[in-house]
């Protein structure tokens, strides 16, 4: 079922259950935004708040309410939602916690929780255990703290999990419109995506921002990934919990599952979504999607009077992965006529300060940088402080900038070095023109590259993992590699040949066994997930003696014999793992000894199509070999996408069971590609 928040979110009646401070500052904030709407108070006792009339129960008021904001304890928060939901009221903020975020700590927390969405029914509510919204659009709110934003026309909308970071976020001075400010608590009935698919509709919102620190619900991001796409939204994700310590405070914060890096950065990319890593970054790159929408790429021009400020833009550039195109002849030309032949003509551009307040002059040269491959053109403007100096004479450089935007129509972004030096008035103003006020080189060019990271979803379903019922799976048992590689060659995975033995019978299987695989041999210790390490693995066996030999030197008595490839090109890894928060998580990198010195990998989600095959394989250093170093031959790069396919059509078939799949190395030779080692761990099977 597919909830309305169209009540709740734009509401033209607003209940406020509970007569503490919070809920007074709730009704005061609607009261200094100027909502246009009926208040309605509701308390057993009180007779008069914040100068209006108070409504003794949900039952007393006139009409069923839009918007409702519980402001009382969590077990008369059950109470209130099941009166309001009979009454038919369109939805509601639950404030309260001790909710299943706190199931550590109180014992009935999840019941409480389950009989608060049993006594919601189908009304939309936000939380538990969150402060609500807020609405500049139609200037109306449920939120029982301070802010900082304003009445907009138009503008972004972000929803965060934190209502600390959200009040934070309306403190921005940084010139970027905020629609609809949205804090979703523990989100115990309505998703984060959820709720952002109830805000594609408003045409006013433009762009959509989401602070997570943890996906419930894969199938609800990829549905709200498709209707952004089909509407033209573009969506960018702070997502938490690279490291331990933050998926530790994201449990105990919203009962949410930060999930594994890789797979929470494949789930991003698959649906198409931005992905950035801090909140100034999140905020530039949301003020370009608002402007200008998701870029080509990140080819980027910038133009500044300063040679340090030219020098500093390359090297942060090219640290976030912008490109700086050379200049083509028609800029050249341009850029000559404009300036003269006293400036050096580069891109990154230093065109001195000789056309400094002569606006025609300095929009001619604004307007020469202007190429219809650049993704953006960056004009570096730092103004100086207003309290202490006048900012008059950087009058010309807005005014430029605005008529560059005017006549060429071109993507362009005003940046300050230092966010500090972007004042709001004058971000203000640059918006209001349709040029992008970025505060902070290196959030600038990193927002560049994020707003290019916008993409088409992936129409396929990621595959669901089986979940983790007690959240331990490192006791699922690990497959002896003979029988995991046999597995995985029924699905059409190329292995060695190869023989098992074991010590015990080892004279009287010797000879056979040699003589079936064929020399030169490799003998390995089964049951061990690092081989080298533990000296369990010998190469390059010539003879019986030889193989014998190792064989009473390698730890534990079963053993398997198998052929030793040679001729190879490369060495890669074909990974799989069970990520229980996002699904499974395939990643290709460079294998053997390399692995860990030259960490070269790209993760994906199953299933894949060809052309995220094709791509990822393209992205990693040691591809360089798989097509020939040096006129080395190149690998068998089908005989590579057979390979990986092979360990795919093995997890679909198994994904039910399969915790764990590692071919390291995959050895790549001109016309094969073979499966030397293999880990397989899955649960709940009958090892052979």
């Amino acid at each position: 079922m597919r909830r309305d928040f169209n009540r709740l979110f734009r509401p033209r009646t607003i209940a406020v259950v509970g007569g503490g401070a919070w809920c007074r500052q709730v009704i005061q904030q609607l009261q200094k935004m100027g909502f246009s709407g009926d208040i309605w108070p509701v308390h057993p006792k009180a007779t008069e708040l914040c100068g209006l009339p108070v409504f003794a129960s949900v039952e007393a008021l006139p009409a069923a309410p839009d918007a409702s904001f519980i402001g009382v304890n969590r077990y008369a928060t059950v109470e209130v939602v099941a009166a309001l939901s009979r009454s038919g009221a369109g939805g509601a903020v639950c404030f309260a916690s001790g909710f299943l975020e706190a199931q550590k700590e109180a014992s009935d927390a999840a019941d409480l929780q389950q009989d608060l969405l049993q006594a919601a029914g189908d009304m939309p509510i936000l939380g538990p255990n969150c402060y609500g919204f807020i609405n500049y659009l139609d200037g109306a709110l449920l939120w029982p703290d301070q802010h900082g934003g304003a009445q907009v026309a138009q503008g972004v909308a972000i929803l965060t999990q934190s209502s600390n970071i959200a009040i934070n976020l309306t403190m921005q001075a940084r010139g970027l419109p905020i629609a609809y400010m949205i804090t979703v608590g523990n989100q115990a009935q309505s998703d984060m995506a959820e709720i952002a698919r109830g805000l594609l509709d408003d045409p006013r919102v433009t762009a959509i921002g989401l602070h997570i620190e943890g996906i419930r619900d894969l199938r609800a991001f990829e549905a709200l990934a498709q209707e952004a796409a089909a509407c033209g939204k573009p969506i960018v994700a702070l997502k938490v919990g690279r490291s331990d310590q933050a998926q530790a405070a994201t449990l105990s914060h919203t009962a949410s599952l930060a999930g594994q890096e890789a797979g929470a950065a494949a789930f991003l990319r698959r649906c198409g979504i931005a992905r950035v890593d801090d909140l100034p970054v999140f905020l530039e790159t949301l003020k370009i999607l608002h402007v200008l929408g998701p870029r080509r790429g990140s080819q980027v021009a910038t133009i500044s009077c300063s040679g340090g400020e030219a020098s500093l833009a390359a090297d942060l550039g090219q640290a976030q992965g912008v490109t700086f195109p050379p200049l083509s002849d028609g800029q050249h030309q341009a850029l000559r006529a404009a300036l003269g032949p006293m400036v050096a003509l580069a891109n990154p551009l230093d065109y001195h300060t000789y056309i400094w307040r002569d606006v025609p002059a300095m929009t001619q040269a604004f307007s020469a940088m202007v190429h219809p491959d650049l993704d953006l053109l960056m004009l570096i403007v730092d103004f100086p402080r207003e309290d202490r100096c006048s900012a008059a004479d950087w009058a010309c450089a807005i005014e430029a900038a605005v008529a560059t935007r005017m006549h060429t129509g071109a993507p362009l972004a005003m940046v300050a070095t230092l966010p500090e030096l972007m004042p709001e008035e004058i971000a203000h103003r640059l918006l209001a023109a349709g040029v992008v006020p970025l505060c902070g080189l290196r959030e600038a060019m990193s927002a560049t590259v994020a707003a290019s990271q916008i993409a088409s979803p992936s129409d396929v379903p990621a595959l669901l993992p089986w979940p983790d019922l007690d959240g331990v799976s490192s006791d699922i048992p690990l497959v002896p590699e003979g029988i995991a590689k046999q597995r995985l060659a029924a699905t059409g995975l190329r292995i060695p040949r190869s023989c098992r033995l074991s010590r015990v019978t080892l004279d009287e299987t010797l000879a056979e066994a040699t003589s079936q695989v064929g020399f030169p041999l490799v003998l390995k210790a089964e049951g061990l997930a690092h081989k080298s390490e533990a000296g369990a693995v010998r190469l390059a066996l010539g003879s019986q003696e030889a193989v014998a030999d190792a064989a009473w030197e390698m730890p534990g008595d079963q053993l398997l014999l198998e052929e030793m490839i040679t001729g190879t090109v490369a060495e890669l890894l074909i990974g799989v793992t069970r990520d229980p928060a996002h699904g499974f998580v395939l990643t290709l990198g460079a294998g053997g000894v390399l692995t860990e010195l030259l960490e070269d990998s790209v993760s994906l989600l199953l299933p894949v199509s060809d052309t995220m095959l094709e791509a990822a394989l393209d992205q990693l250093r040691i591809t360089r070999l798989l097509d020939g170093y040096r006129s080395a031959p190149a690998a068998d790069r089908p005989a590579v996408l057979r390979a990986v396919r092979a360990v795919e059509r093995y997890v679909l078939a198994h994904s039910d069971t399969v915790e764990e799949i590692e071919i390291n190395p995959l050895i790549c030779t001109p016309s094969d590609a073979i499966a030397v080692d293999a880990l397989l761990r899955e649960k709940e099977l009958t090892h052979d």
